[in-house]
Protein backbone atom coordinates (compact mmCIF):
# COMPACT_ATOMS: atom_id res chain seq x y z
CA UNK A 1 0.00 0.00 0.00
CA UNK A 2 3.09 2.08 -0.08
CA UNK A 3 1.99 5.64 -1.43
CA UNK A 4 -1.49 4.27 -2.54
CA UNK A 5 -3.93 6.96 -1.53
CA UNK A 6 -7.52 6.84 0.33
CA UNK A 7 -10.33 8.67 1.13
CA UNK A 8 -11.31 7.56 4.28
CA UNK A 9 -14.84 8.51 5.39
CA UNK A 10 -15.90 8.12 8.92
CA UNK A 11 -19.58 7.87 9.23
CA UNK A 12 -22.44 8.16 12.51
CA UNK A 13 -21.37 4.74 14.99
CA UNK A 14 -19.99 3.14 17.86
CA UNK A 15 -17.58 1.45 15.76
CA UNK A 16 -15.86 4.62 14.69
CA UNK A 17 -13.75 3.92 18.04
CA UNK A 18 -11.82 1.41 15.79
CA UNK A 19 -11.07 3.90 13.23
CA UNK A 20 -8.21 5.64 15.09
CA UNK A 21 -6.15 1.68 15.16
CA UNK A 22 -7.33 1.20 11.23
CA UNK A 23 -5.43 4.54 10.46
CA UNK A 24 -2.74 3.92 12.51
CA UNK A 25 -2.63 0.40 10.45
CA UNK A 26 -2.92 1.66 7.40
CA UNK A 27 -0.08 4.46 7.46
CA UNK A 28 1.81 1.91 9.20
CA UNK A 29 1.99 0.08 5.48
CA UNK A 30 2.38 3.33 3.64
CA UNK A 31 -1.04 4.63 2.85
CA UNK A 32 -1.98 8.41 2.47
CA UNK A 33 -4.75 8.36 3.97
CA UNK A 34 -7.25 11.96 3.78
CA UNK A 35 -9.90 11.90 6.58
CA UNK A 36 -13.61 12.85 5.80
CA UNK A 37 -15.95 12.64 8.89
CA UNK A 38 -19.73 13.27 9.01
CA UNK A 39 -21.39 15.36 11.60
CA UNK A 40 -22.54 12.05 13.45
CA UNK A 41 -19.22 10.55 13.08
CA UNK A 42 -17.65 13.54 14.91
CA UNK A 43 -19.89 12.20 17.96
CA UNK A 44 -17.68 9.25 18.12
CA UNK A 45 -14.06 10.60 17.30
CA UNK A 46 -12.68 13.86 17.39
CA UNK A 47 -11.44 15.77 13.86
CA UNK A 48 -8.33 16.79 16.22
CA UNK A 49 -7.67 12.37 17.17
CA UNK A 50 -8.31 11.68 13.37
CA UNK A 51 -5.49 14.52 11.78
CA UNK A 52 -3.17 13.68 14.38
CA UNK A 53 -3.22 9.90 13.33
CA UNK A 54 -3.53 10.40 9.43
CA UNK A 55 -1.11 13.17 9.42
CA UNK A 56 -3.92 15.07 7.47
CA UNK A 57 -6.44 17.90 7.54
CA UNK A 58 -10.12 16.18 8.43
CA UNK A 59 -12.70 17.19 5.44
CA UNK A 60 -16.12 17.73 7.23
CA UNK A 61 -18.19 20.95 5.56
CA UNK A 62 -19.11 20.77 2.00
CA UNK A 63 -19.32 24.52 1.78
CA UNK A 64 -15.85 25.44 3.12
CA UNK A 65 -14.84 28.38 0.94
CA UNK A 66 -11.16 28.29 1.27
CA UNK A 67 -10.61 24.64 1.10
CA UNK A 68 -12.77 24.93 -2.57
CA UNK A 69 -10.59 27.54 -3.81
CA UNK A 70 -7.63 24.73 -3.22
CA UNK A 71 -9.66 21.50 -3.65
CA UNK A 72 -12.92 20.96 -4.98
CA UNK A 73 -14.97 18.27 -3.82
CA UNK A 74 -14.85 17.50 -7.51
CA UNK A 75 -11.52 17.06 -7.56
CA UNK A 76 -11.46 15.57 -3.32
CA UNK A 77 -13.83 12.87 -4.76
CA UNK A 78 -11.38 11.97 -7.36
CA UNK A 79 -7.92 12.48 -6.34
CA UNK A 80 -7.81 8.84 -4.45
CA UNK A 81 -6.98 4.99 -5.35
CA UNK A 82 -9.90 3.94 -3.14
CA UNK A 83 -12.58 5.62 -1.45
CA UNK A 84 -13.21 3.51 1.74
CA UNK A 85 -16.96 4.18 4.27
CA UNK A 86 -16.38 2.83 7.88
CA UNK A 87 -17.68 2.35 9.88
CA UNK A 88 -20.97 2.58 6.85
CA UNK A 89 -24.35 2.90 8.59
CA UNK A 90 -27.97 2.06 7.45
CA UNK A 91 -28.47 6.04 6.70
CA UNK A 92 -25.72 6.22 4.27
CA UNK A 93 -25.66 3.06 2.84
CA UNK A 94 -29.58 4.41 2.32
CA UNK A 95 -28.00 7.44 0.97
CA UNK A 96 -25.89 5.76 -1.37
CA UNK A 97 -28.36 3.83 -2.75
CA UNK A 98 -30.49 6.44 -3.88
CA UNK A 99 -28.01 8.90 -5.18
CA UNK A 100 -28.77 11.12 -2.21
CA UNK A 101 -25.82 14.07 -1.47
CA UNK A 102 -26.86 16.76 1.27
CA UNK A 103 -23.61 16.10 3.02
CA UNK A 104 -19.41 16.02 2.10
CA UNK A 105 -19.57 12.54 2.34
CA UNK A 106 -22.64 11.93 0.47
CA UNK A 107 -21.32 14.72 -2.00
CA UNK A 108 -18.41 13.16 -2.54
CA UNK A 109 -19.56 9.39 -2.86
CA UNK A 110 -21.88 10.21 -5.87
CA UNK A 111 -19.15 12.82 -7.54
CA UNK A 112 -16.38 10.03 -7.38
CA UNK A 113 -15.09 7.52 -9.83
CA UNK A 114 -12.92 5.63 -7.86
CA UNK A 115 -13.76 2.40 -6.49
CA UNK A 116 -15.68 2.42 -3.36
CA UNK A 117 -15.37 -0.15 -0.54
CA UNK A 118 -17.78 -0.23 2.91
CA UNK A 119 -17.99 -1.71 5.99
CA UNK A 120 -21.57 -1.75 7.47
CA UNK A 121 -22.17 -1.45 10.72
CA UNK A 122 -25.51 -0.81 12.56
CA UNK A 123 -27.89 -3.25 15.19
CA UNK A 124 -28.87 -6.75 13.90
CA UNK A 125 -32.65 -5.78 12.81
CA UNK A 126 -31.37 -2.87 10.92
CA UNK A 127 -28.98 -4.69 8.87
CA UNK A 128 -31.83 -7.52 8.64
CA UNK A 129 -34.41 -4.98 7.47
CA UNK A 130 -35.84 -5.49 3.73
CA UNK A 131 -34.52 -2.16 3.11
CA UNK A 132 -31.09 -2.52 4.53
CA UNK A 133 -30.65 -5.47 2.69
CA UNK A 134 -32.33 -4.15 -0.49
CA UNK A 135 -29.76 -1.08 -0.62
CA UNK A 136 -26.91 -3.57 -0.02
CA UNK A 137 -27.90 -5.40 -2.74
CA UNK A 138 -28.07 -2.39 -4.54
CA UNK A 139 -24.83 -1.25 -3.62
CA UNK A 140 -23.18 -4.12 -4.90
CA UNK A 141 -24.58 -4.00 -8.75
CA UNK A 142 -23.56 -0.30 -8.22
CA UNK A 143 -19.96 -2.18 -8.11
CA UNK A 144 -19.52 -1.03 -4.43
CA UNK A 145 -17.55 -3.49 -2.31
CA UNK A 146 -18.76 -5.06 0.85
CA UNK A 147 -16.61 -6.02 3.75
CA UNK A 148 -18.89 -7.78 6.35
CA UNK A 149 -20.79 -7.27 8.44
CA UNK A 150 -19.89 -9.77 11.11
CA UNK A 151 -21.72 -11.54 13.63
CA UNK A 152 -21.20 -10.36 16.62
CA UNK A 153 -22.10 -8.86 20.35
CA UNK A 154 -23.53 -5.06 19.99
CA UNK A 155 -23.13 -2.25 21.93
CA UNK A 156 -26.84 -2.11 22.70
CA UNK A 157 -26.18 -5.78 23.64
CA UNK A 158 -27.95 -7.80 21.31
CA UNK A 159 -26.15 -10.35 18.79
CA UNK A 160 -26.15 -11.20 15.51
CA UNK A 161 -24.76 -9.43 12.25
CA UNK A 162 -24.39 -6.09 11.74
CA UNK A 163 -20.89 -5.46 13.77
CA UNK A 164 -18.25 -4.32 11.81
CA UNK A 165 -15.25 -5.82 10.45
CA UNK A 166 -12.36 -6.10 12.75
CA UNK A 167 -9.28 -3.80 11.39
CA UNK A 168 -7.35 -7.14 10.38
CA UNK A 169 -9.81 -7.93 7.70
CA UNK A 170 -10.41 -4.20 6.21
CA UNK A 171 -6.38 -4.01 6.40
CA UNK A 172 -6.59 -7.68 4.24
CA UNK A 173 -9.31 -6.43 1.83
CA UNK A 174 -8.27 -3.04 1.15
CA UNK A 175 -4.52 -4.61 0.72
CA UNK A 176 -6.28 -6.79 -1.71
CA UNK A 177 -7.59 -4.28 -3.30
CA UNK A 178 -4.19 -2.94 -4.44
CA UNK A 179 -2.40 -6.26 -5.12
CA UNK A 180 -3.52 -5.68 -8.64
CA UNK A 181 -3.36 -9.38 -9.45
CA UNK A 182 -5.36 -11.03 -12.45
CA UNK A 183 -8.01 -10.94 -10.96
CA UNK A 184 -8.19 -7.34 -10.18
CA UNK A 185 -12.12 -5.92 -10.38
CA UNK A 186 -13.75 -9.62 -10.63
CA UNK A 187 -15.90 -11.59 -8.25
CA UNK A 188 -15.89 -14.65 -7.26
CA UNK A 189 -18.73 -16.39 -5.25
CA UNK A 190 -17.32 -19.24 -3.24
CA UNK A 191 -19.07 -22.24 -1.12
CA UNK A 192 -17.60 -23.95 1.32
CA UNK A 193 -18.40 -26.52 4.12
CA UNK A 194 -20.93 -28.70 5.23
CA UNK A 195 -24.97 -27.99 5.53
CA UNK A 196 -26.30 -28.88 8.73
CA UNK A 197 -30.20 -29.95 8.02
CA UNK A 198 -31.96 -30.03 11.21
CA UNK A 199 -34.19 -32.89 12.37
CA UNK A 200 -34.98 -31.62 15.88
CA UNK A 201 -34.10 -28.64 17.77
CA UNK A 202 -30.71 -30.68 19.06
CA UNK A 203 -30.29 -33.12 16.02
CA UNK A 204 -29.01 -32.68 12.26
CA UNK A 205 -28.11 -34.39 9.28
CA UNK A 206 -24.87 -33.51 8.11
CA UNK A 207 -21.18 -34.83 6.48
CA UNK A 208 -17.58 -34.54 7.40
CA UNK A 209 -16.43 -31.61 5.08
CA UNK A 210 -14.35 -29.22 7.06
CA UNK A 211 -14.64 -26.17 4.78
CA UNK A 212 -10.70 -26.45 4.21
CA UNK A 213 -10.46 -26.41 0.44
CA UNK A 214 -13.11 -23.80 0.19
CA UNK A 215 -11.44 -21.44 2.50
CA UNK A 216 -8.34 -22.24 0.85
CA UNK A 217 -9.58 -21.54 -2.65
CA UNK A 218 -11.17 -18.28 -1.21
CA UNK A 219 -8.12 -17.27 0.12
CA UNK A 220 -5.57 -17.77 -3.46
CA UNK A 221 -8.50 -16.21 -4.99
CA UNK A 222 -9.01 -13.08 -2.85
CA UNK A 223 -4.47 -13.18 -3.23
CA UNK A 224 -4.89 -12.90 -7.07
CA UNK A 225 -7.12 -9.55 -6.45
CA UNK A 226 -10.32 -10.70 -6.81
CA UNK A 227 -13.55 -10.03 -4.41
CA UNK A 228 -14.64 -13.29 -3.23
CA UNK A 229 -18.06 -13.58 -1.53
CA UNK A 230 -17.74 -16.59 0.94
CA UNK A 231 -20.81 -18.93 1.49
CA UNK A 232 -20.46 -20.85 4.17
CA UNK A 233 -21.63 -23.65 5.87
CA UNK A 234 -20.77 -24.45 9.72
CA UNK A 235 -17.07 -25.47 8.80
CA UNK A 236 -14.52 -26.48 11.61
CA UNK A 237 -12.13 -23.92 10.53
CA UNK A 238 -12.41 -20.31 10.49
CA UNK A 239 -13.44 -18.40 7.14
CA UNK A 240 -9.98 -16.23 5.78
CA UNK A 241 -9.64 -12.79 6.07
CA UNK A 242 -10.45 -10.07 3.44
CA UNK A 243 -13.11 -11.99 1.57
CA UNK A 244 -16.84 -11.03 3.06
CA UNK A 245 -18.36 -13.55 4.64
CA UNK A 246 -21.99 -15.39 4.49
CA UNK A 247 -22.81 -17.53 7.32
CA UNK A 248 -25.21 -20.11 6.16
CA UNK A 249 -27.02 -23.25 8.20
CA UNK A 250 -29.51 -25.15 5.32
CA UNK A 251 -29.00 -25.94 2.25
CA UNK A 252 -31.60 -23.81 1.61
CA UNK A 253 -30.28 -20.75 3.08
CA UNK A 254 -27.57 -21.40 0.92
CA UNK A 255 -29.03 -20.93 -2.36
CA UNK A 256 -30.80 -17.86 -0.96
CA UNK A 257 -27.34 -16.42 -0.09
CA UNK A 258 -25.85 -17.61 -3.37
CA UNK A 259 -28.68 -15.84 -5.84
CA UNK A 260 -28.81 -13.03 -3.58
CA UNK A 261 -24.77 -12.68 -4.44
CA UNK A 262 -25.59 -12.87 -8.48
CA UNK A 263 -24.19 -11.61 -10.21
CA UNK A 264 -20.44 -12.49 -10.24
CA UNK A 265 -18.14 -13.53 -12.66
CA UNK A 266 -17.11 -17.06 -11.34
CA UNK A 267 -18.69 -19.09 -9.10
CA UNK A 268 -17.13 -22.41 -6.98
CA UNK A 269 -19.28 -24.39 -5.13
CA UNK A 270 -17.09 -26.07 -2.96
CA UNK A 271 -19.81 -27.16 -0.83
CA UNK A 272 -20.83 -30.87 0.62
CA UNK A 273 -24.48 -29.77 0.50
CA UNK A 274 -26.57 -32.23 2.11
CA UNK A 275 -28.54 -33.97 -0.54
CA UNK A 276 -31.76 -34.30 1.58
CA UNK A 277 -33.29 -32.55 4.49
CA UNK A 278 -35.79 -33.46 6.87
CA UNK A 279 -39.88 -32.83 5.39
CA UNK A 280 -41.25 -31.87 8.76
CA UNK A 281 -38.33 -30.88 11.26
CA UNK A 282 -39.60 -31.79 14.75
CA UNK A 283 -39.99 -28.72 17.02
CA UNK A 284 -39.20 -30.84 20.17
CA UNK A 285 -36.56 -33.05 20.90
CA UNK A 286 -37.68 -36.50 19.48
CA UNK A 287 -38.11 -39.00 22.78
CA UNK A 288 -37.52 -42.90 22.36
CA UNK A 289 -40.37 -44.67 22.18
CA UNK A 290 -41.27 -47.09 25.22
CA UNK A 291 -41.89 -49.78 22.63
CA UNK A 292 -38.07 -49.31 21.18
CA UNK A 293 -39.40 -48.88 17.95
CA UNK A 294 -37.32 -45.83 16.19
CA UNK A 295 -38.94 -42.90 14.97
CA UNK A 296 -40.12 -42.63 11.20
CA UNK A 297 -37.83 -39.70 9.33
CA UNK A 298 -39.54 -38.22 6.95
CA UNK A 299 -37.24 -37.02 3.73
CA UNK A 300 -37.32 -34.22 1.53
CA UNK A 301 -34.38 -33.45 -1.14
CA UNK A 302 -32.67 -30.72 -0.83
CA UNK A 303 -32.43 -28.05 -3.92
CA UNK A 304 -29.85 -28.19 -6.19
CA UNK A 305 -27.49 -24.97 -6.02
CA UNK A 306 -25.40 -25.83 -8.70
CA UNK A 307 -27.93 -26.54 -11.30
CA UNK A 308 -29.78 -23.77 -10.46
CA UNK A 309 -26.92 -21.25 -10.90
CA UNK A 310 -25.72 -23.09 -13.76
CA UNK A 311 -29.27 -22.31 -15.20
CA UNK A 312 -29.34 -18.96 -14.33
CA UNK A 313 -30.27 -16.15 -16.05
CA UNK A 314 -27.32 -13.92 -14.52
CA UNK A 315 -25.49 -17.53 -14.82
CA UNK A 316 -21.56 -16.53 -13.80
CA UNK A 317 -19.02 -16.77 -16.82
CA UNK A 318 -17.42 -19.58 -15.20
CA UNK A 319 -19.16 -22.17 -12.55
CA UNK A 320 -17.20 -25.12 -11.41
CA UNK A 321 -18.79 -27.62 -9.22
CA UNK A 322 -17.14 -30.14 -7.08
CA UNK A 323 -17.54 -34.16 -6.40
CA UNK A 324 -16.95 -36.22 -4.21
CA UNK A 325 -16.89 -39.57 -4.92
CA UNK A 326 -16.39 -43.15 -3.44
CA UNK A 327 -16.17 -45.09 -6.22
CA UNK A 328 -15.94 -45.04 -10.49
CA UNK A 329 -15.00 -41.24 -9.57
CA UNK A 330 -14.27 -40.00 -13.12
CA UNK A 331 -16.93 -41.43 -14.60
CA UNK A 332 -19.52 -40.01 -12.14
CA UNK A 333 -17.88 -37.02 -12.00
CA UNK A 334 -17.93 -36.63 -15.76
CA UNK A 335 -21.62 -37.55 -15.82
CA UNK A 336 -22.70 -34.60 -13.43
CA UNK A 337 -21.03 -31.81 -15.20
CA UNK A 338 -23.05 -32.68 -18.03
CA UNK A 339 -26.32 -33.52 -15.65
CA UNK A 340 -25.77 -30.19 -13.85
CA UNK A 341 -24.59 -28.17 -16.43
CA UNK A 342 -21.45 -26.63 -14.81
CA UNK A 343 -18.00 -25.60 -17.00
CA UNK A 344 -15.71 -27.54 -14.84
CA UNK A 345 -15.49 -30.01 -12.38
CA UNK A 346 -13.45 -31.02 -9.48
CA UNK A 347 -13.77 -34.78 -8.67
CA UNK A 348 -11.90 -36.08 -5.53
CA UNK A 349 -11.90 -40.06 -4.23
CA UNK A 350 -13.53 -39.37 -0.73
CA UNK A 351 -13.25 -43.11 1.14
CA UNK A 352 -12.18 -42.97 4.15
CA UNK A 353 -8.95 -44.54 3.26
CA UNK A 354 -7.80 -41.98 1.49
CA UNK A 355 -8.12 -38.99 4.80
CA UNK A 356 -9.47 -36.34 2.11
CA UNK A 357 -12.33 -35.65 3.51
CA UNK A 358 -11.72 -33.25 7.10
CA UNK A 359 -7.77 -34.04 6.21
CA UNK A 360 -4.99 -31.66 4.93
CA UNK A 361 -4.09 -32.63 1.54
CA UNK A 362 -6.28 -33.30 -1.78
CA UNK A 363 -5.60 -35.39 -5.08
CA UNK A 364 -8.24 -34.27 -7.63
CA UNK A 365 -9.23 -34.50 -11.11
CA UNK A 366 -10.26 -31.32 -13.22
CA UNK A 367 -13.19 -32.30 -15.57
CA UNK A 368 -13.99 -29.93 -18.52
CA UNK A 369 -15.41 -30.45 -21.92
CA UNK A 370 -11.42 -31.17 -23.15
CA UNK A 371 -12.04 -34.03 -20.92
CA UNK A 372 -10.06 -34.97 -17.59
CA UNK A 373 -6.81 -33.83 -15.75
CA UNK A 374 -5.41 -35.57 -12.44
CA UNK A 375 -3.30 -33.29 -10.53
CA UNK A 376 -1.03 -35.47 -7.93
CA UNK A 377 -1.51 -35.43 -4.44
CA UNK A 378 -0.88 -32.17 -2.51
CA UNK A 379 -1.57 -29.93 0.54
CA UNK A 380 -4.89 -28.31 -0.18
CA UNK A 381 -3.71 -25.29 0.27
CA UNK A 382 -1.48 -25.78 -3.30
CA UNK A 383 -4.33 -27.40 -5.02
CA UNK A 384 -6.25 -23.92 -4.06
CA UNK A 385 -3.42 -22.10 -5.41
CA UNK A 386 -3.49 -23.86 -8.51
CA UNK A 387 -7.04 -23.92 -8.92
CA UNK A 388 -7.47 -19.98 -8.07
CA UNK A 389 -4.72 -19.31 -11.23
CA UNK A 390 -6.63 -21.79 -13.73
CA UNK A 391 -9.42 -19.45 -13.30
CA UNK A 392 -7.80 -16.43 -13.46
CA UNK A 393 -6.37 -17.55 -16.49
CA UNK A 394 -10.24 -18.93 -17.74
CA UNK A 395 -11.51 -15.04 -16.85
CA UNK A 396 -8.76 -13.25 -18.77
Amino acid sequence: MNEKHILLIISGGIAAVKLPELIRRLTAQGARITPVLTQSGAQFVTPLSIAALARSKVFTELFDLTEEAQMGHIELSRAADLVLVAPATAQIMAKMAQGMADDLATTLLLATDTPVMIAPSMNVRMWQHPATQRNSKRLQEDGVQIIGPNDGEMACGEYGPGRMAEVDEILARVAGFFRNGPLSGRHVLVTSGPTHEPIDPVRYIANRSSGAQGTALAAALRDLGARVSFVTGPARVPPPKGVDVHPVQTAQEMLTAVEGLLPADAAVFTAAVADWRMADAHGQKIKKQSSGAPPVLQFAENPDILARVSAHELRPQLVVGFAAETEHVIDNATSKRLRKGCDWIVANDVTPQTGIMGGAHNKITLIDKAGAETWDEMPKIDVARRLAQRIADALT
